[in-house]
């Protein structure tokens, strides 16, 4: 026998919460990169500068995509954002890589696959 304390009627009943006020609530928090995929972009950022070629970035969480910028140098614009918007996963995958000029250099479902693009070395080819 439970306790219903002073001034209980004896309908105990649980708080309803209409499905679309709880998806809403569940949109207004931001995207964000997860433990795993941090990790893969902060590990290339780590290479990237003991390469000398990163020097700065910043993570922005936005309401429909998590942005993590990179810079050669702080004043500058960002050389490259890696992009995890949430919309595209089942389209063109989740994940892109996007140049300062707003160029896609790689999109797909799966980060380490998208960020394999810094892996390739660019050579110059002389004619």
């Amino acid at each position: 026998m439970t306790d219903r304390g002073a001034g209980s009627d004896g309908n105990d009943c649980a708080i309803l919460i209409p499905l679309h006020v709880a998806r809403r609530d569940r949109h207004e928090l931001p995207v964000t990169f997860d433990r795993r995929e941090l990790d893969l972009v902060l590990r290339l950022y780590g290479r990237m500068v003991a390469a000398n070629e990163w020097r700065d970035y910043a993570i922005d969480h936005l309401p429909d995509q998590a942005v993590f910028s990179v810079f050669r140098r702080t004043s500058e614009t960002p050389l490259f954002q890696i992009i995890k918007n949430p919309k595209l996963a089942r389209k063109q995958g989740a994940f892109s890589v996007v140049t300062a000029t707003g160029l896609i250099v790689k999109r797909g479902h799966e980060l380490g696959q998208v960020l394999a693009v810094f892996d390739k070395t660019v050579k110059l080819v002389k004619g």
